[in-house]
Formats: structure tokens, C-alpha cells, sequence
């Protein structure tokens, strides 16, 4: 038992010590990586997109101190070509790196990159290219700065070459390719890595600790950590024997004291465990009986302190787990009351949204039952109205702010809610919404939501009256003026933004005055109903009419021709013309004196559209009445009369 349960602790304790290990190279190598491209990258803004091979000489040669950390600095322009270096050597400016992985993967992802290992011609050591690319002015890639780091002596390894290794526990750095950068068998550097599953892994991004197959095909432990920065791989590993090996020594030297003292002590352990279980064993049957309400409380009669210290916390928690139900049951009592008796519709959710709880004022309101799910109901939300209520009923749960929302609600008069059934009783509310969070202020974490619905259906449609009031004339029920002027104002805006033709016509009634002063206002209003309907139907439901004050209307219409409202405004002068009213055997006619025009490209405002209509209104009752007079935006002094 205790050599299995030693080689689970020393498994786990070895796993944890790799991991660490790994992390601490990791770090190591990351930061000595990033000052390195950090200081690349200083040196890169530093002489931002020069070209001057000289100047670019001079700036190495100033920053010589660069020269700690790596073997030698190259400054390679946008076609790929050499133009400085440091320390300088005399076949390497000029030289043509464009044809370069390096080169390839600078100019194609702009972010810093760490070369594959190459071995150096004069030194022989293997070494990697870390290279940032250069910008300019523009924000254009302009080229490279590369500095060549030796793996042997710049000391990005120094902490590796100061760790005891050996065949049982080492630590290799891959790239993320798999070739070997640093190995204690100086052999192995630059050879390709074995084929390994948990390293497999490693070399696509993972990185944690694992049990299995080594290297070199040993079994043990290793862990693995990614040098981001460089895209390499730290690899440490330890065999089972080498991790086991203080533990079978120490096993072997105890094996017999522990065979002795095993016999001489389990009888008198089992004796003493008997004994000190007993008084436990009556403090779990009374836990029991306190559980199952048989007693209120715990009596142990021992002489142990600390049971009757835990006998004693026990009966204080009971109690005040007592006297918490009860008050928790009162309050839920009284919640549930004013829930019950609130005429308010209100609700509870979950945090995840979904509704647990409604009163019996939101049942009713809803006109749905309890035992109906969320997922049915939320479909006699209206189509229009439903996709944003959710979209905002999670986005509240997720940010835990409140929920405030106007929407349309289905409700059906009968027991079915099948939305396709035509014949259904149904109508449709307008709902107000207002939910919040309820949050635990301790723990900052919600419990759900909690809300109330008003019915503003009645509020809604006296809105709806009042704005359409605000816009129409009572006694015709055509638009008035105020409602005819932003129908002009949105036609004249769309106009100016699409070009869209729109004409507009106005006139008001010859021969009226007589009607009013002969018959009364009553006999002028009913006049003024059939002239009103008359127009309605002439022209087509997507333009827009108006009484804009006594005898004067007017006519938008949209996306129509000038030569299209002409022959509509003709009509109009027709059909007006049939209408009479009688009083005491005297019948009264009336005919239009119609204006017609159209937006022009020289209109600055709507306006003065308005304007040369009712100049051609004025003209049509100066050339005899009972006309139409059409006046062309972009040739103000043209006419055609129609009688």
C-alpha cells in the first residue's frame, strides 16, 4: 500500500515540479525573446523608413550596445536586398533574402518573427534570425531589421546549461516545426524531434504536464510550455525510474520495521478505534434522529471534548436553522400573499431566463394558465416585437441591468392557442415590461429576475388618437395642415436624396361663398364631406390629402409624373363638378380651380413648390374658373389651361 500510494504522490509531486520548471523556462526564454524584439523593434522606429545605406550604417554603429544580445544586426529594404549590417562583413550587403522563409513571413504578416535554426558559416554554432519588420511613413511595409542570435553563447539557455541533467531528466527546446534547438546530447541539436503523441500536441499549442512514452521511448513524465514570442517549444522530462528512485530506496530500507510494527499495531488500532468510534457512532444516530424530527437537539454522555464541542455547535446551528426556516417560512407566506392579492401582474425568472413564477393578475392579464411553458407563450408575443424582446431579455440577464420594454401581446378569449386557427377569439395588448436583477450584494452574483407588466393598451390607442387628431381635419377626416406639411417635408426629402418625382396640387372651391350664406355652415359642411370623399377616391391610397383650412385642399402625390398628376388633377375637376347639394328647392354646385406642380432640381425648399402651385391656382381662377393650370418647375412661365 504504501509503495502504490508512494508512487501516486511522487507522480503527482514530479508532474508539478516539471510544470514548474517548464513555466520558469518558459518565462526565462519569453522575456529574454521579447527584450530582444523589443530592442528591434525601438531600433526599427528609430530609423523608420530610411534608405541611405550610409546613414543606415552609422545608426548601427551608434547602437553597438545592441551587439550583447546578438551576434551581428542586418537592415534589409522592401525588394529584400541588404543594405547595412553590424559588424560588417563584405559579402553580406547586396545579399538577396527575398526568396527567404524569413522574408516571406515578415512581409506577409508584418508581426515579428524568430527564424528556423541554421548553422553559422564562420562559428559553426547553431543560430536563429530575429527579425521585426520596418514601416513607413504610410504605414507600408518598408523592409526588415534582423538580429542574428547564437544558441550557444548568447545565453537565452544559460538557465538550462546551469540545471543538473542527465539520461533521466533533461529538458529539450523544439521549434515549432520540431527541430531540436537545444538537447544536453549536443548531437541531437538541429535533429528532427521523434515522433511523440503528448509532443505532437505541444507542436500544435498545447502545453500542460502528461504521463507516457519519452523521447527515447522511456516511459515517464513530461511537461510542456510554448515560447509564444519565438514559436518554440520547451520540453522537460523526467523517466519513472529516476522519479521512483528515492522512493524504492526508501521503501527497501523500511520494508521490514514496517512488516513488524504492521503486526504489533492493527490489533491495538482496531481495539482503540472501537473504543473512540462509539461515542461518534451515538452522535450520528442522533444527527439522524434530529434529521427525521424524532428530537430537537443532541445529548452525548463522553468524556471527549471534542465531540462535545461538535455536539455542542451542532444543536446551536439547528437551532438557528429553526429559527431561520421559520422566519423564511413566514416570509415566503407573506410574499406569496401580497403576490397572490397584488392586482399587479408580476413574474419571476431564473438566471437563465426562463419565467418560473406568475401571479394570478398576469395569468388573467395574459389570458394563459400556469401550467403552460415559456416556450409556447412567447409565441403569442406579436412577430414584430418578438426577435428584440429576447435579444434585450439577455441582454439584461447577462449585464444584470434592468429590462424596460413596450410590446404587442396576442391574447386568446378561449383555451386554444394555436395562432393559425382564424376563427380564434383573440386580441391583441400593448404591454409595459419593467424588470430588474436581483443581485446577492456579498456575493455580486444574481439570483434572477424580477418584474411587473402593466396593460397600456387603452394609454396606447388614446396616443394613437391624440397623434392622429393632432394631424386630421375633424370634419372630413383628411390630413389638416400641420399633417400635410410633414408629408410634404418627407417628399421633398426624398426628392433631394433619390431624385424621386412627386407632384403636388392645390385648389380650393369656386361659387362656395353662396352655399354658406344661402344654406348655413351645415349645408357648406355637408358640401365639404362629399367634395372630401369624391377626391379620396379619385386618387390612389398612397397619396395623401388635405383640407387645409375652409374651402382650400391639397393633393401630394408621390413618385408621380407631371403629365400623371395632370391627368389626375383633370379628373378631379370632373368629378367635383358632378356634386350638388339642394336647400329648399335650390341646388348648389361647385367647380375647382386646380394648380399642379411638381419638385424641381432649383427648388431649395419645399416651399416654393407650395409657391408656384398656388400661383397657378390663382391663375387658373383668373382665366375663368373651373381649370387646370400646370406650372413646370424648371419653366416657370409655361401653362396649359384644360377647360
Amino acid at each position: 500500500m504504501a509503495w502504490h500510494l508512494g508512487q501516486s504522490m511522487v507522480q503527482g509531486t514530479s508532474l508539478s515540479h516539471l510544470r514548474y520548471e517548464a513555466n520558469m523556462l518558459t518565462d526565462e526564454i519569453s522575456q529574454q525573446m521579447n527584450s530582444r524584439i523589443s530592442a528591434l523593434e525601438r531600433l526599427s522606429g528609430f530609423i523608420a523608413d530610411r534608405d541611405n545605406p550610409l546613414w543606415l550604417q552609422n545608426a548601427l554603429r551608434r547602437n553597438d550596445a545592441l551587439l550583447e544580445w546578438f551576434e551581428g544586426i542586418v537592415i534589409i529594404d522592401a525588394a529584400g536586398q541588404v543594405v547595412a549590417d553590424w559588424p560588417m562583413l563584405s559579402d553580406r550587403q547586396g545579399l538577396d533574402t527575398s526568396h527567404t522563409e524569413f522574408f516571406r513571413m515578415l512581409k506577409g504578416t508584418q508581426s515579428a518573427y524568430v527564424s528556423e535554426p541554421f548553422v553559422g558559416r564562420v562559428s559553426q554554432y547553431p543560430m536563429v534570425l530575429v527579425s521585426v519588420p520596418r514601416f513607413n511613413a504610410q504605414g507600408e511595409f518598408a523592409g526588415v531589421i534582423g538580429g542574428v542570435v547564437s544558441l550557444r553563447t548568447s545565453g537565452l539557455f544559460s538557465r538550462l546549461s546551469r540545471m543538473q541533467q542527465s539520461a533521466g531528466s533533461y529538458a529539450v527546446i523544439f521549434t515549432a516545426s520540431g527541430k531540436v534547438l537545444y538537447h544536453p546530447e549536443r548531437d541531437n541539436i538541429l535533429s528532427q524531434a521523434p515522433n511523440n503523441r503528448w509532443l505532437s500536441e505541444a507542436l500544435d499549442g498545447w502545453q500542460g504536464t502528461a504521463v507516457g512514452t519519452l523521447m527515447n521511448g522511456e516511459a515517464g513524465m513530461q511537461a510542456y510550455g510554448q515560447v509564444w514570442p519565438a514559436g518554440w517549444i520547451v520540453g522537460r522530462y523526467l523517466t519513472r525510474e529516476n522519479a521512483h528512485l528515492p522512493l524504492s530506496d526508501y521503501i527497501k530500507k523500511l520494508w521490514w520495521i514496517w512488516a513488524v510494527l504492521a503486526v504489533l499495531m492493527l490489533p491495538l488500532l482496531w481495539w482503540l478505534l472501537g473504543r473512540l468510534l462509539r461515542p461518534l457512532r451515538h452522535l450520528e444516530a442522533q444527527i439522524g434522529d434530529v434529521g427525521l424530527g424524532k428530537r430537537k437537539h443532541v445529548a452525548l454522555a463522553t468524556s471527549m471534548q471534542e465531540l462535545n464541542q461538535v455536539a455542542s455547535t451542532f444543536n446551536r446551528v439547528e437551532g438557528e436553522r429553526q429559527t431561520l426556516l421559520n422566519s423564511l417560512q413566514e416570509r415566503e407566506a407573506f410574499l406569496n400573499s401580497i403576490l397572490q392579492a397584488t392586482p399587479q401582474g408580476m413574474f419571476v425568472a431564473d438566471f437563465d431566463g426562463e419565467i418560473t413564477y406568475m401571479n394570478p393578475a398576469l395569468l388573467e392579464l395574459l389570458g394563459i394558465s400556469a401550467t403552460v411553458p415559456m416556450s409556447q407563450w412567447i409565441k403569442q408575443v406579436h412577430p414584430d416585437d418578438r426577435e428584440g424582446a429576447v435579444d434585450m431579455w439577455r441582454h439584461s440577464l447577462k449585464t444584470h441591468s434592468e429590462f424596460v420594454r413596450q410590446l404587442r401581446f396576442i391574447r386568446y378569449n378561449s383555451s386554444r392557442l394555436d395562432d393559425t386557427d382564424q376563427n380564434a377569439d383573440k386580441e391583441t395588448l400593448w404591454l409595459e415590461i419593467h424588470a430588474r436583477a436581483v443581485m446577492v450584494s456579498q456575493a455580486e452574483f444574481s439570483l434572477g429576475m424580477v418584474g411587473m407588466v402593466k396593460d397600456i393598451t387603452e394609454r396606447r390607442q388614446q396616443e394613437a388618437l391624440q397623434r392622429w387628431e393632432a394631424e386630421h381635419d375633424p370634419l372630413t377626416g383628411l390630413l389638416n395642415r400641420r399633417g400635410f406639411d410633414r408629408r410634404l417635408d418627407e417628399a421633398f426629402a426624398e426628392f433631394q436624396k433619390t431624385s424621386t418625382p412627386s407632384a403636388l396640387m392645390l385648389f380650393d372651391l369656386d361659387h362656395f361663398k353662396p352655399i354658406n350664406d344661402e344654406g348655413g355652415h351645415a349645408l357648406g359642411d355637408e358640401m365639404l364631406r362629399r367634395i372630401a370623399q369624391v377626391v379620396a377616391w379619385e386618387v390612389r391610397r398612397s397619396d395623401h390629402v388635405a383640407r387645409q383650412g375652409g374651402d382650400e385642399f391639397g393633393v401630394l402625390l408621390p413618385s408621380c409624373t407631371l403629365s400623371q398628376a395632370r391627368k389626375v388633377a383633370e379628373s378631379l375637376r370632373q368629378a367635383v363638378a358632378d356634386i350638388s347639394v339642394t336647400h329648399e328647392g335650390k341646388e348648389y354646385r361647385v367647380t375647382l380651380s386646380i394648380g399642379v406642380t411638381s419638385f424641381g432640381e432649383d427648388d431649395h425648399e419645399m416651399e416654393d413648390a407650395v409657391k408656384r402651385a398656388d400661383a397657378a391656382s390663382y391663375e387658373a381662377k383668373a382665366q375663368g374658373r373651373n381649370a387646370v393650370v400646370v406650372k413646370m418647375a424648371d419653366t416657370p412661365n409655361i401653362n396649359a389651361l384644360f377647360d
